[in-house]
């Protein structure tokens, strides 16, 4: 979906959102019951650069409140648990596996070409959730959490059980 496809209101709650006009919007990829943005799904390719990270957590409430969690020092707690549990560790992988194939499969053929041509096709095999090539690194619980609402995703999992942040009221 452009711009152009989201009604005047959605581009108007994800400018606020975001503070600055969205770039590289394909849909709103999932909300709130009340219909506000949450997760926007991005273009592969944004102003003719690769653009791994799939999912764009856009709510002001999610990013303040897991800001506050990686601040706490989850991020490296996590991060221990995956080296240390196999479960967990496996669970993982297979996230960041099916984030690349659903990638692959969302990926415009006109972006796809245009990678190539560039040279970067390879990257999307390499990147997993939110860009990131280390799999058994989070980086970035945003948007581990962002994934979460659109798919499968431990972390994420784990953020509510542990923070409740499926609880979350979400506002403007």
């Amino acid at each position: 979906m452009s711009n152009c496809e989201l009604s005047e209101t959605q581009l108007e709650i994800i400018k606020r959102q975001l503070g600055r006009e969205p770039r590289g919007i394909v849909k709103i990829a999932h909300q709130t019951p009340q219909g506000i943005p949450t997760v926007l799904q991005t273009r592969s390719l944004v102003a003719d650069k690769p653009f791994p990270t799939m999912y764009w957590l856009c709510s002001q409430d999610l990013h303040k409140a897991i800001n506050k969690i990686e601040t706490s020092g989850w991020t490296k707690y996590i991060e221990q648990r995956i080296l240390e549990e196999d479960d967990l560790r496996e669970a993982f992988y297979r996230n960041h596996q099916q984030y690349v194939k659903a990638r692959w499969l969302a990926m415009d053929p006109s972006d796809r070409a245009r990678l190539e041509q560039l040279g970067y096709l390879k990257l999307f095999d390499q990147y997993g959730i939110g860009g990131i090539s280390q799999w058994d690194k989070v980086r970035c619980l945003h948007m581990q959490y962002a994934h979460h609402l659109c798919g499968d995703n431990i972390i994420g999992q784990l953020l509510d059980q542990e923070f409740e942040l499926d609880k979350l009221v979400i506002n403007i």
